[in-house]
């Protein structure tokens, strides 16, 4: 009896704008990628906050993608916000122990096929080399 290998999962968090499409796009096309991947159609992802990344980690994601629409946001200011976010997510994980890789923000467009499969191809292999990710907690932060 072959033994199974548990595949970490990874959530992508697509604009629906720009990133979805893409997705579908690629969908469209036929092409393959790894079957660990969700993906959640999201109109900003500026609306989760920095806990939201936290609870999917302490919850099995491993990985996580936020495909975004880049400068090109339809939401004003939208994608600045998103990055300052991102960057205060990034500070809570290393002081959870948790490696910055788990998380990454990219910008996909409707057509980007490549750089779609670019990413979930990396994420896979940063998250099946790192494994399920432990969630170390520390004391409330003050801010």
């Amino acid at each position: 009896m072959a033994s199974q290998i548990k595949e970490e999962k990874i959530l992508i968090l697509a604009t629906e704008s720009c990133a979805y499409p893409g997705a579908d796009s690629v969908g469209q096309a036929h092409s393959g990628y790894p079957s660990n991947t969700y993906i959640l159609r999201v109109r900003a992802p500026v609306m989760f906050p920095e806990e939201f990344y936290l609870d999917c980690f302490r919850k099995g994601i491993s990985g996580i993608i936020i495909m975004s629409c880049g400068e090109e946001c339809p939401y004003e200011g939208a994608y600045h916000a998103l990055a300052q976010r991102i960057d205060r997510v990034y500070q809570m994980m290393k002081a959870r122990d948790l490696d910055i890789k788990r998380l990454r923000l990219t910008a996909i467009c409707t057509v980007c096929n490549r750089a779609f499969l670019k990413e979930v191809n990396l994420m896979n292999d940063i998250v099946q080399e790192l494994g399920p990710p432990v969630v170390k907690e520390v004391a409330q932060e003050e801010g």
